[in-house]
């Protein structure tokens, strides 16, 4: 990585193309730094990381309930099961017409983005978990006398956890990428904004900055919050090593 980007700076030193076509590291350096410094960067990533908790977490409490229903009960599965599965082939950026006709151009549509993205990964990720559980587990634990919320506490979310974390892991890909596009596109602030902002300036540097911060946030997400989840998930679980 180290390298590549020491070419990257030769390459714009050396005028190899035109820097407000592709800047060089040490210009989209100082941009980002410029941006914390007038406070935008850190506005932006504010705005967006309220929006992504908050329909994210709707996503994940809804998505799990729904998906536990969906594996237990047969008629949702026949019916919501596969409304969801034909869902999770439509982009996202399908329903932002829906979302504007909607809600408007407001928070609400950035809203229903964010949980469109993720929903439908988090509940076929969970009824798949559901389906996965042994029925020699479910008939043992109904011999001990689970039933009602005590059977779903004691042995169907347990024992579907690892699937319900890889939906929640997909589904905050999803929802990350959604944010991103509706911000892009009728979004106030956030770092969808910036993005756009940048284009209409003709400001590649702050784009591809915004840009990098996009990224650097998606991979501490993953590394700091996903794989150390599943980590102990598989510990727990005896799929790898203490």
């Amino acid at each position: 990585m180290i390298l590549l980007i020491g070419i990257w700076e030769a390459g714009s030193r050396a005028e190899l193309w035109p820097d407000y076509l592709f800047p060089s590291p040490s210009a989209i350096g100082s941009t980002l730094i410029d941006g914390v410094k007038d406070g935008s960067i850190l506005i932006g990533i504010g705005v967006s990381l309220w929006r992504i908790l908050l329909g994210y977490g709707l996503s994940v409490v809804g998505g799990v309930l729904l998906g536990l229903l969906i594996g237990r009960v047969q008629v949702l599965d026949q019916t919501l099961g596969v409304l969801l599965v034909g869902l999770q082939s439509l982009p996202s950026i399908a329903w932002f017409p829906l979302a504007i006709l909607w809600f408007g151009l407001s928070e609400g549509a950035i809203l229903f983005i964010v949980v469109m993205g993720a929903f439908q990964s988090i509940v076929i990720a969970t009824d798949a978990g559901v389906r996965g559980i042994s029925p020699l587990y479910v008939n043992v634990a109904r011999n001990l006398g689970a039933k009602g919320f005590q059977f779903y506490w004691r042995l169907l979310i347990p024992a579907t956890l690892p699937a319900i974390v890889t939906g929640m892991k997909q589904g905050w890909a999803f929802a990350w990428r959604s944010l991103i596009a509706g911000e892009m596109i009728f979004g106030n602030l956030g770092l969808g904004y910036l993005l756009m902002k940048g284009r209409e300036l003709n400001n590649m540097d702050e784009v591809l900055a915004v840009m990098v911060v996009i990224i650097v946030f998606g991979l501490c997400v993953d590394q700091l919050l996903f794989r150390r989840v599943e980590k102990k998930i598989h510990q727990r679980w005896g799929m790898i090593g203490t």
